[in-house]
């Protein structure tokens, strides 16, 4: 049967138009990929909320809007209380922290010109000075610091608004999702959130014991400011390889300005925290949390510095969990067919 003349010539022109809407949709994207990774902040706030609104509604039978109220007032309780109970001792270390690393950098600065390499620490930091990071671009620090906030503030309140209406914005989401597909969508949202829980519990835990080893070795070995360095090290172990190295620098330099030696002693407890955390903490953790291979969430790091900056840094391991899970659903199971373990499905 022949087709009508206008026929070809129409499916054309919609392919054209599918195409062009594509290609303006994923430009749309790009520019707003800041937005992007903000609101991925925010379902990385709603996740920890939901987790623990979940256990109050399981074992106290709270309703569920009332379990995500008790769920933030308890963190933020916490953090007031940690606030109230180590936070004059935090500032009092933080003040010490920041009078003695400018001390050290000249110190190592005169070292290395002793060598004869120069003056590359006090040439950087004339740079920073003349560039405007410090002191000469005042509008831009405050710009960049009200900018952060803010942000903060976005992600923690987004968090609270997806924590207590998970389900609205969920069926909202799969609607755009063409109806054959919905379902496969939503499972895999399911269990990218399953894994994403188990990776913050597991990551809760590997934070807080890097904490208490870093604070207690430093404390015996008489660095100053030794709880400000131990929770820069709880901090930073969020972030993947780039937070323990980091997390050392300070520490390292603190110990330089009493000797030498100390220093050797603090780069010696830095590797044996982080041999522990490798060969004990992580396999005893492994067992209750998920797993991803480490040359995916090493990349998975450089990948997102790209993109998104300094918040692709902080995001860049709940990033990769999230992005395994669905590249193994969607695509590796449902598109090669070919069957794979999905991140944390036998796991509680």
């Amino acid at each position: 049967m022949n087709r009508a003349p206008g026929t070809d010539e129409s499916q054309f022109v919609r392919r054209v138009l599918i195409v062009v809407a594509i290609a303006a949709g994923v430009l749309l994207l790009w520019e707003l990929r800041q937005v992007v990774v903000l609101l991925f902040g925010a379902v990385l706030v709603a996740t920890i909320f939901r987790a623990i609104s979940d256990m109050l509604e399981k074992h106290l039978r709270l309703p569920e809007r009332l379990a995500v109220l008790v769920s933030v007032l308890l963190i933020v309780g916490i953090i007031a209380a940690l606030v109230w109970s180590i936070g004059s001792q935090v500032s009092a270390q933080s003040q010490n922290l920041a009078n003695t690393l400018p001390r050290a950098a000249q110190i190592i600065d005169d070292r290395l010109a002793a060598m004869g390499l120069g003056h590359p620490v006090v040439l950087w930091m004339r740079s920073l000075h003349s560039g405007g990071l410090i002191g000469g671009d005042l509008k831009g620090v405050l710009s960049s610091v009200t900018l952060s906030a803010a942000s903060f503030l976005i992600v923690f309140f987004g968090g609270i608004f997806l924590a207590a209406e998970p389900r609205l914005y969920g069926i909202g989401l799969i609607k755009l999702i063409p109806p054959a597909r919905r379902r496969l969508v939503a499972e895999a949202m399911k269990e990218s959130d399953h894994a994403l829980r188990l990776w913050l519990k597991g990551q809760l835990w590997a934070m807080i014991l890097i904490f208490l080893m870093t604070w207690l070795g430093l404390w015996l070995l008489g660095v100053p400011s030794a709880l400000v360095l131990g929770l820069i090290s709880g901090v930073l172990e969020f972030i993947p390889y780039a937070g323990a190295i980091t997390s050392s620098i300070p520490a390292i330099m603190v110990a330089l300005v009493q000797s030498p030696e100390l220093a050797l002693w603090v780069v010696g407890l830095y590797v044996l925290v982080h041999h522990i955390e490798a060969y004990l903490i992580q396999p005893l953790i492994q067992q209750f949390a998920v797993d991803i291979p480490a040359v995916i969430t090493l990349f998975a790091l450089l990948a997102f510095a790209l993109l998104f900056g300094v918040l692709g840094i902080l995001l860049a391991a709940p990033l990769a969990v999230v992005s395994y899970v669905l590249v193994k659903r969607l695509y590796v199971i449902e598109a090669l067919d070919t069957p794979t373990p999905i991140p944390g499905e036998n796991k509680d």
